[in-house]
């Protein structure tokens, strides 16, 4: 994000709003912390983008639903407990269905450590099995199904 401190430290009293493809928690995190005032994803609803400008312009913030879900399943997440960029992988393939030996391939990593991320996975997020995995990372907003 640093076009937004960029803008910033040119023009101080500039109001930010980021609009993006990128929906990571890095990226989110990042735009904020360089201080934008809103982060909206291109694929908003115009009546998201619309209502993003005009509270842009008032230096109110706002964030894209499905930024702010992610970030709330971020927050709900006990700290010392998301998930590392590796488990986040895992999670999307194990979200496809792939099969653990598939995950392997995919990833250029042994079955084993599979296995090892998705027992580290299921310990962060309280769960017993891949189904409950998905399910509850998809109630929390740290992945979303793609379209």
């Amino acid at each position: 994000m640093e076009a937004t401190k960029r803008i910033l430290a040119r023009h101080p009293g500039v109001q930010v709003l980021v609009l993006t493809t990128y929906d990571t928690d890095e990226d989110i995190v990042r735009a904020v912390e360089a201080g934008a005032v809103g982060y909206l994803l291109k694929d908003s609803p115009r009546e998201e983008l619309f209502r993003g400008v005009h509270a842009a312009a008032q230096g109110e913030p706002l964030l894209a639903a499905a930024v702010a879900s992610r970030l709330m399943g971020r927050m709900r997440t006990p700290p010392g407990q998301s998930l590392s960029p590796r488990e986040l992988e895992v999670l999307m393939l194990v979200a496809d269905g792939r099969p653990n030996k598939d995950i392997a391939r995919s990833l250029y990593i042994s079955e084993t450590t599979v296995k090892t991320h998705v027992a580290h996975i299921f310990t962060k997020l309280g769960v017993d099995d891949r189904t409950a995995a998905v399910t509850v990372a998809l109630d929390r907003g740290i992945i979303r199904l793609k379209r």
